[in-house]
């Protein structure tokens, strides 16, 4: 890995992990082919790095690879700021290192081995002058430390940094920089075991100037020469003329007459998201009905993209379909091996967790509520998009591999998450304590805190589950059909939930003019502070809170929320296209006063109760009023297909889908344009991103949308 130090801030700066709160103005994979190739750009204040590698196959362990920096700055005097760069190669538990110094300070090369890689040598160039190969005058420090886990580097290198070096070029002014010196272990961890070791190569140099590494496995016979220099720079052109041609081939956007800046644009979503694929390894921490404490799930290993870098960095079962969505287009080769990867992770009885926290490097990044767990919660299986789109060239082997984990996934929802009346469906494991929220959050939905029926009961019946399995009940019939399987029931069960009449008399709300959950319902319902009395006399009072006041008793009802739940039966097509419905569902989706903006759809209609109101006084809304990319691409994919098929909505769904693919595009572009980043939402009144950034997630289906590839 690599970290990195703009010197004259003092160690606090130290650059590792891509957090939120480091302020950097940009970064993010602007070219990434998912496989052998990169290219990627960080601002830092006026530091600008660029890294680069190409991967070159042969042997038995994945070949070599090599990784180029350079790093210059921006509009700053001279002399420029020194920098100094961070190359690391740690083990974590198995694997053996061994150091090659040069004079005692700059570590040269380190060979080891490992169970994956077998034997390698990983050699650190020395550094040249910025598109050169003269050499660059740099300081060099060397790291031999004891690794108290992945998740821990950071500290171990910031805990060893001194400042007492002198940065002394021939000729020039002599500087003072902060370089490793000794590792005297962290606070707290006296007697911890070391799981590794960390073998670290710092380089100080005053930018510009480019460093690079190359890494060789031991399995290898008759290598070409190294690939650096020279060499890394033609296989870097080589790669980056054969990803603009393999882009285009595969979306078409210069044919669809998007200017250059928008294409780039597109290509840098796609490969922000291969770039922030991940392997992880370890357990998940279980909590189940039929055990008292939480209990360590199977050790597990997952291959899977992540929502964002920075964030959310680990696996989300829902957000994962929506990926695979775009990269199976990509790479389905990739796309199938992931779907895999998730569907592997599913215990005996056919459920699989919904958010993947596994190793500590990943618990690390997660606050302890949201650690554990629960198997009764489910989480909307998107994986079935995706797999729907790769069914019809997927190899028969892997089908038949898939095929009982998929009838095991789909039992598990039918059993579990079944409604009080045939063909309904529930929602499991939302908020036990519904005093504490405006509308307990229902985050087995995806949608968090877009508002249900305000007591959460046994009687509700969820109109978005309803419409994912019938999705289900689709796929599944596909897949057997291909296997030749029998059919027949998920065929059934497909017809029968696709019913329209039975659609309307469930969750057809006529006061509301839409379609709808059902359940224990008050529309009458308000946070308001209450002050708390004094624990004991003469004591300050304690700080008042924020408490639910219910002002109308809940009644069994149709739930008054019009939003993304309401399209569903939409959003997934399952309204016939000469369906009655249609109409009110279209003209709800254009209102300005209900979901329609100049950005996208937003998720809440403005004149809805809840639209833009907090759950809590530190939950402010995430699913009622903003807009979100994954919903607005199931929106655009369904009214294409209407607009393509008979009936007398034809015209009208064409004409909202243009308006609406123009404005998402556009605004998506706009934000990337001014601020550097896809985003995880927008808001409704402005389309300024916000949220979580960069969120190269569900965002970057917005690659399909410019490519109209539904």
């Amino acid at each position: 890995g690599l970290m990195w130090l703009q010197q004259g801030e003092g160690g606090s700066s130290l650059r590792h992990t891509c957090e939120q709160d480091d302020g950097l103005s940009q970064y993010g994979w602007l070219m990434h082919d998912g496989e052998n190739f990169g290219v990627q750009e960080i601002h830092d204040g006026d530091l600008f790095l660029k890294t680069e590698f190409v991967k070159r196959p042969g042997g038995e362990h994945g070949g070599d690879w090599s990784w180029r920096i350079t790093a210059r700055m921006q509009g700053t005097g001279s002399p420029a700021p020194l920098l100094s760069l961070f190359f690391y190669v740690a083990t974590d538990r198995q694997g053996t290192l061994e150091p090659h110094l040069e004079n005692k300070t700059r570590l040269a090369a380190v060979t080891g081995t490992s169970e994956e890689l077998g034997r390698f040598t990983l050699t650190f160039l020395r550094p040249t002058v910025e598109g050169g190969e003269d050499p660059k005058y740099a300081s060099y420090n060397y790291l031999d430390a004891a690794s108290l886990g992945l998740h821990r580097l950071t500290e171990v290198v910031r805990s060893s940094l001194s400042n007492r070096f002198v940065f002394a070029p021939r000729g020039k002014s002599r500087r003072r920089f902060f370089a490793v010196d000794s590792f005297r272990g962290l606070p707290g961890t006296a007697g911890e075991p070391p799981r590794g070791r960390l073998l670290l190569h710092q380089v100080t140099l005053e930018p510009p100037g480019t460093v690079e590494v190359t890494f060789e496995s031991g399995s290898v016979v008759a290598r070409p020469g190294q690939l650096a220099g020279a060499s890394l720079s033609a296989a870097l052109a080589r790669h980056t003329a054969a990803f603009e041609q393999r882009f285009e081939e595969t979306f078409g956007l210069g044919r669809k007459g998007f200017p250059p800046p928008q294409r780039r644009f597109a290509q840098a979503a796609l490969s922000d998201m291969l770039g922030g694929m991940g392997y992880f390894h370890g357990r998940s921490l279980v909590q189940s009905p039929l055990q008292e404490h939480p209990v360590p799930a199977p050790e597990t290993a997952l291959f899977t993209a992540v929502p964002s870098r920075s964030f959310f960095p680990r696996g989300f079962l829902w957000d994962e379909g929506f990926h695979q969505l775009l990269l199976a287009r990509w790479d389905p080769a990739l796309s199938r091996e992931v779907i895999a990867h998730w569907l592997d992770l599913m215990n005996a009885e056919g459920w699989i967790p919904r958010e993947q926290i596994l190793g500590e490097e990943a618990r690390a990044k997660v606050p302890p509520e949201f650690v554990l767990q629960h198997s009764e919660t489910a989480n909307p299986p998107t994986l079935l998009l995706a797999l729907e789109r790769l069914l019809p060239d997927a190899p028969l082997p892997y089908l038949h591999r898939l095929f009982p984990r998929l009838r095991a996934w789909y039992d598990w929802y039918n059993r579990t998450q079944a409604g009080p009346l045939p063909l309904t469906f529930r929602w499991r494991g939302r908020d036990p304590n519904p005093e504490r929220f405006l509308n307990p959050k229902t985050l087995a939905s995806g949608l968090d805190d877009y508002p249900r029926a305000s007591h959460p009961s046994p009687e509700e019946r969820h109109l978005d589950l309803r419409c994912w399995m019938a999705l289900a009940s689709r796929v599944l019939a596909g897949v057997a059909e291909r296997l030749g399987e029998p059919a027949g029931p998920y065929r059934g069960m497909e017809q029968a939930l696709s019913d329209n009449g039975l659609l309307e008399q469930l969750h057809w709300a006529q006061e509301l003019g839409a379609f709808a959950d059902y359940g224990n319902h008050s529309s009458a319902v308000r946070l308001r502070w209450q002050r708390l009395a004094p624990a004991a006399p003469g004591r300050p009072p304690p700080a008042p809170q924020l408490v639910r006041e219910v002002q109308e008793a809940p009644r069994p009802r149709f739930v008054g929320a019009l939003g993304y739940v309401s399209l569903f039966p939409l959003l997934l097509q399952l309204l016939r296209p000469n369906s009655p419905r249609l109409p009110a569902v279209l003209a709800t989706l254009r209102s300005e006063r209900q979901l329609w903006t100049p950005f996208g759809l937003r998720s809440l209609a403005r004149d809805s109760p809840l639209y833009m109101q907090r759950n809590t006084e530190h939950d402010p809304p995430y699913w009622r009023g903003p807009i979100w990319v994954n919903i607005n691409y199931l929106a655009l994919r369904a009214l294409h297909a209407y607009a393509s098929a008979p009936g007398p909505q034809r015209e009208r769904a064409a004409e909202i889908y243009q308006e609406l693919r123009h404005n998402l595009v556009a605004n998506l572009f706009r934000q990337y344009s001014e601020t550097g980043f896809l985003w995880e939402q927008y808001s409704d009144s402005t389309g300024r991103g916000q949220g979580c950034h960069p969120f190269a997630g569900w965002s970057a289906l917005v690659v399909l949308v410019m490519a109209e590839d539904y």
